[in-house]
This record gives C-alpha cells, structure tokens and sequence, in this order.
C-alpha cells in the first residue's frame, strides 16, 4: 500500500510543525522567519539533525522535513532549497511538488525574501544596488523580482550611503598621499557596487570639506 503524504494547509501549521521539528533535532535559539542569511545553505543532512531517525520514509516527507528545518533557521529562495534537496538526493519529482508547496502556502516567497536582503544589506554593510542585484543573483532569484527590489533603494538613498562609507572611512586613510587617499576611498565605494561617477563625486564632496585643495582634487577626479 502507497504510503500517502500528509500536507499541512496553512502556513501557520508548517510554521508549527517547523517548531516541532526543531524541538525533536534538539536545537535551541530564536524561532521564526529571520532576516536572509549570508552564509551557506545547510543541505539539511544527518548532521545537523536528529529528526530524521525512525523508519523510512516517502521522499516527499523527506524533503518537508530537510526544508522545514532550513526555513526554521531563516528565509530561503527555492533555488537554495532546491540545491539542498539536490545535495541529499531527493528525486527532482519529489522536490519540486513539495517546493511548489510551500511556495503556494506562503513560507517559499522570493520575493519577500529578496525584498528583506536589500534591506538588511544596505543598511549593514552599505552595498549599492549594483552589488545588491548581484548577490540575489547568485541565490537565483529572478530577474523581474531583483529589479523590483533594488528599485526600491533610489539614488538619493545610495548617496547618503555612500557619503556615510566615506566619512567613516576617511580618518583612516588621514596621513597617506593625497593619491592613494583617492584611490582607497573610490576604490572602497566601487567594490560595495557603488557607479563611478557617484563615488567620485562623493569623495571629492568629503575631501573638498577636510579641506583638500579643489583643483587638485578636480585633475584626480573626473567630472561626472
């Protein structure tokens, strides 16, 4: 006899049994959903849990079960539950009905979740929109809905960023030639994403104010 699959029908009784399933691994911490994280994705394997133990089961209740206990951690994209049920080897079959849904009760959002990354990684390590659509990239979000949360970051907003990197920066580089203090600061902007002619403008802005001469600094700089 075909073992059935029992589906929660709400968000809400995945959430709970998500909570169960961290109870029984006998992890500890904050529960629910959290802000993305930057590390890599748990495969959700033996090691990082108990609660597989007991008869076999269906590789759709496997692949609840691994996916339940990622999303106890924090937020993923389907590609990043994808790439963890890959990695245990669940059938692509199997995968994809359970991540279909949980995409349909709500706990699989891409775009909530990259709505959230932006956030968080603009306003805690300062990152541009450039750099930001970049990492959402890499964790295969698509396209339309990287577009729609980095637009939500404008460009007075990256400014104001941007000019805060440079202030916090700028004691740092006090003492070094007037080149290399270019250079490190318009260098730092660039690697957070930042375009050129905004990091140059507000590195000028900064050292113009420090008391830097201007026409030096216009030679060094070009104009946007």
């Amino acid at each position: 006899m075909t073992r059935r699959t029992e589906w929660p029908d709400s968000a809400d009784e995945l959430s709970r049994a998500a909570g169960d399933a961290e109870t029984r691994s006998g992890r500890r911490g904050r529960r629910g959903r959290q802000a993305p994280e930057d590390g890599p994705v748990d495969s959700g394997g033996p090691s990082s849990s108990r609660a597989e133990s007991g008869p076999p089961r269906t590789p759709e209740e496997q692949a609840r079960a691994i996916c339940l206990r990622l999303l106890t951690g924090s937020p993923r994209t389907r590609k990043q539950l994808a790439d963890a049920l890959r990695q245990r080897g669940i059938p692509e079959e199997a995968a994809q009905e359970v991540l279909s849904r949980f995409e349909d009760v709500g706990l699989i959002d891409d775009g909530a979740f990259a709505d959230a990354w932006v956030e968080s990684r603009h306003h805690g390590r300062g990152l541009a929109r450039r750099a930001l659509a970049r990492e959402l990239r890499t964790k295969g979000v698509d396209s339309a809905l990287i577009d729609e949360a980095v637009g939500r970051l404008d460009s007075e907003q990256e400014e104001v960023t941007a000019r805060a990197l440079v202030d916090r920066k700028l004691r740092t580089t006090r003492g070094l030639e007037r080149d290399k203090r270019l250079r490190r600061l318009a260098g730092m902007l660039a690697r957070k994403g930042y375009p050129e002619g905004l990091a140059l403008r507000v590195v000028r802005q900064a050292l113009e104010e420090e008391g830097e001469d201007p026409e030096f600094l216009e030679g060094h700089l070009p104009g946007d």
